[in-house]
C-alpha cells in the first residue's frame, strides 16, 4: 500500500517573484489555488508534495532560480509573473508550467490562448488595451484637467505590450504618458529616484505597472505617492489595502482558482498544450477613502458608488 501511495503522489513547485515561502502558504490567492486543487482530489500531505520558492524580488536571479527548480524534476510548476514564466520556459521544454502572466500571446510564450501549443498554459491577467483605458479613465475622472500622467514601471516593462497598451490609451485621450523608470530592479532607492524626478516635472496622476514586484515595496510606494500628493491608480488590491488610493484589478482569487483547475488537469495527465489559457472576466474597483483624505482629494459620490469595495 505504501508503494502504491508513493506511485500516486505528485510533486509541484510553487514559485513567486517576491512573496515569502510563508506567504505562499497563507496568502488568500495561494490558498485559493491550493483549495481548488484539494477540491479536485490533490491534497498536500496526502497525495501531493508542494515545494515553495521565492524570487526575493530580484529579477536578475530568476533564471538561476528557474534552473534550480527544474533540476528537482517536479511534475508541474506554478509560476507567477511574466519574467518568471520566461525564465522557466527557457529552463525546460518538458515540465508543464501553469503561469499567471500578462499577455502570453503577444510575448510569445504561447501560440494562442485557446491552444497554447507548448509546455505552458495558465491565466492571463492582461485584459488588453481596454483595461488600461479604464484605469486611465478612472484616474482622469479624479482630475478632469489632467494632461500628463506618469507610468511607474521597470525599464523591462516599458517595452512590453502592457506598457504599449497604456501608451495607446493615453494617446486616445490626448494625454502625455511619461515613464518613471525604476531601472532593472524594483527597490527603495529606485522608487526614491523615480519620484524625485517629479520635482522638476510634476504630473497630474500616476499609473502603476502590473509588475508584482511592486507588492514587496508597497509601503515605500504608497508613501511616496501620498507625499507627492499624486492621485495614483494601482494594479492590485493589496496596494490599496496598504494605503494606496485606488485599484482597478482582475479578481485574483478567481484567477488562482483557475490556475488550480489547470494544475489538477495536468496532474491527471492532460497536456498543457491543449489547456486554454484562462481569461478573466471580472474586474474590481477598490478605493481607499483614508488615502484620498491624505492627499486632500475629494471623491465624488459617483465614483464612490461605482466602487466594488471602499476601504475606510
Amino acid at each position: 500500500m505504501a508503494r502504491a501511495q508513493q506511485s500516486l503522489e505528485k510533486t509541484i513547485a510553487m514559485v513567486a517573484p517576491h512573496r515569502s515561502v510563508e506567504e505562499l502558504k497563507s496568502h488568500p490567492y495561494y490558498r485559493a489555488f491550493m483549495d481548488q486543487l484539494s477540491r479536485l482530489g490533490f491534497v498536500e500531505g496526502h497525495n501531493l508534495v508542494v515545494n515553495r520558492y521565492t524570487g526575493n524580488n530580484q529579477m536578475g536571479t530568476y533564471r538561476d532560480l528557474a534552473e534550480a527548480v527544474v533540476s528537482t524534476s517536479p511534475d508541474a510548476i506554478l509560476s507567477v509573473a511574466s519574467p518568471l514564466a520566461f525564465a522557466f520556459k527557457a529552463a525546460t521544454q518538458t515540465i508543464p508550467i501553469v503561469a499567471v502572466i500578462g499577455d502570453p500571446v503577444a510575448s510569445g510564450l504561447v501560440s494562442s490562448l485557446a491552444r497554447p501549443g507548448g509546455n505552458l498554459t495558465g491565466a492571463t491577467v492582461d485584459a488588453g488595451v481596454e483595461l488600461y483605458g479604464k484605469r486611465l479613465e478612472l484616474l482622469v475622472e479624479l482630475r478632469p484637467s489632467a494632461s500628463r500622467i506618469g507610468y511607474l514601471a521597470s525599464s523591462q516593462n516599458w517595452s512590453t505590450t502592457q506598457a504599449a497598451g497604456a501608451r495607446a490609451a493615453a494617446h486616445r485621450s490626448n494625454i502625455t504618458l511619461t515613464h518613471l523608470n525604476l531601472g532593472e530592479t524594483l527597490s527603495k532607492p529606485a522608487y526614491l529616484a523615480a519620484f524625485g524626478s517629479l520635482k522638476g516635472a510634476p504630473i497630474d496622476g500616476l499609473l502603476v505597472s502590473d509588475e508584482p514586484e511592486h507588492l514587496e515595496n508597497s509601503k515605500t510606494l504608497v508613501d511616496l505617492a501620498a507625499d507627492a500628493r499624486t492621485p495614483t491608480m494601482y494594479p492590485f488590491r493589496d496596494l490599496v489595502v496598504a494605503g494606496g488610493l485606488m485599484a482597478y484589478a482582475v479578481d485574483f482569487i478567481e484567477v488562482f482558482r483557475s490556475a488550480g483547475r489547470e494544475m489538477a488537469a495536468i496532474l491527471r495527465g492532460q497536456s498543457p498544450a491543449e489547456i486554454p489559457v484562462y481569461e478573466p472576466t471580472k474586474f474590481l474597483l477598490i478605493i481607499n477613502t483614508k488615502a484620498a483624505r491624505r492627499i486632500a482629494l475629494d471623491l465624488s459620490p459617483t465614483i464612490l458608488a461605482s466602487a466594488d469595495e471602499v476601504i475606510e
